[in-house]
């Protein structure tokens, strides 16, 4: 089953309570794309970088079965770049810098050879390029995921309506879905969205876990307690692969497959944390990924005998 992850790579310099780094590589579509990988070898890629992105980070992708074709290289540009500072408890950060490069005009184009994608993972990114994506595709998707972010609810309200109205599946923040909706209750938050037209809403609450909305159904999985987060930058696109990544393998998209769809994310997520950048989730072998989804399993299985 063909995948198409449309997001950013990028150079991110990240400072923790445990230490930092120069430029690393990330980026909503690298963090998608690997974790993907784990589940199907037919990934599609459309990004861009500058000339001074290396080519053996590109080669890392291609190794776990990333095909970028669709991954443009500007001459004579930089590519795009963040850096930020993780607060003491991890789930706050300041941004220190970030600069756009060639993702300011940045035109996506989707190559003939991925035409055809029975599955879409729109990565965070301007909602203009979401749609320009979207636009382009022939057929439309089985099932289109999207994530986005508070900034583009302050800069780019219009057009991420415009793009939450086509998409499948929402995938937000609990603050996100809050600001998104103007509501405190997250039960009240996601009716509204559903309303703007996905027809399964994601909300994830960091080291507190994850939400799936479908009509009046809900479905909460924990996220996994870990004696070590280094570094939470990526998780969030992580989780977003994991999970897509599973529903193009097992090709099921009913809500109960996406409940384990949320866990093998859940797990992914739990690996991206425990180093900086992409290095945890690099070099996983299947069997560390079994035995994690398996620690979740335990963690939330229980027997109970209700009392008369």
């Amino acid at each position: 089953m063909s995948l198409l992850v449309v997001g950013t790579v990028a150079f991110d310099a990240i400072e923790t309570p445990f230490g930092k780094t120069d430029r690393i590589f990330g980026g909503a579509a690298t963090y998608a794309s690997l974790a993907a990988s784990y589940f199907t070898k037919n990934i599609n890629l459309v990004s861009v970088v500058g000339d001074d992105y290396p080519m053996y980070a590109i080669r890392q992708l291609n190794e776990h079965g990333v095909n970028t074709d669709g991954l443009q290289i500007k001459d004579g540009r930089k590519s795009f770049f963040w850096k930020g500072r993780y607060h003491a408890d991890m789930n706050s950060r300041d941004t220190l810098d970030t600069q756009l490069n060639v993702l300011a005009d940045f035109n996506p184009i989707v190559p003939d050879t991925y035409q055809n994608c029975e599955f879409l993972m729109l990565g965070n990114l301007m909602p203009r390029i979401q749609q320009q994506v979207m636009s382009q595709l022939k057929e439309r998707p089985k099932l289109v995921v999207m994530d986005t972010m508070n900034f583009w609810m302050d800069t780019a309200w219009n057009d991420l309506m415009a793009t939450i109205a086509k998409v499948d599946v929402l995938t937000i923040n609990d603050a996100e879905a809050r600001q998104l909706t103007k509501e405190y209750s997250l039960v009240k938050a996601a009716q509204k969205i559903l309303k703007l037209g996905p027809r399964f809403l994601i909300i994830k609450k960091g080291e507190h876990g994850a939400l799936l909305f479908h009509g009046s159904q809900v479905f909460f999985a924990p996220a996994l307690p870990l004696e070590d987060v280094f570094d939470p930058t990526g998780a969030g696109d992580t989780f977003a692969g994991g999970f897509i990544g599973y529903l193009a393998r097992t090709k099921d998209i009913s809500f109960d497959n996406m409940k384990r769809g949320i866990i093998y994310g859940s797990a992914m997520a739990s690996f991206c944390v425990e180093k900086f950048g992409t290095e945890r989730i690099l070099n996983l072998s299947q069997e560390e990924v079994e035995d994690r989804v398996q620690e979740f399993v335990d963690l939330v299985q229980f027997d109970i005998t209700l009392v008369d």
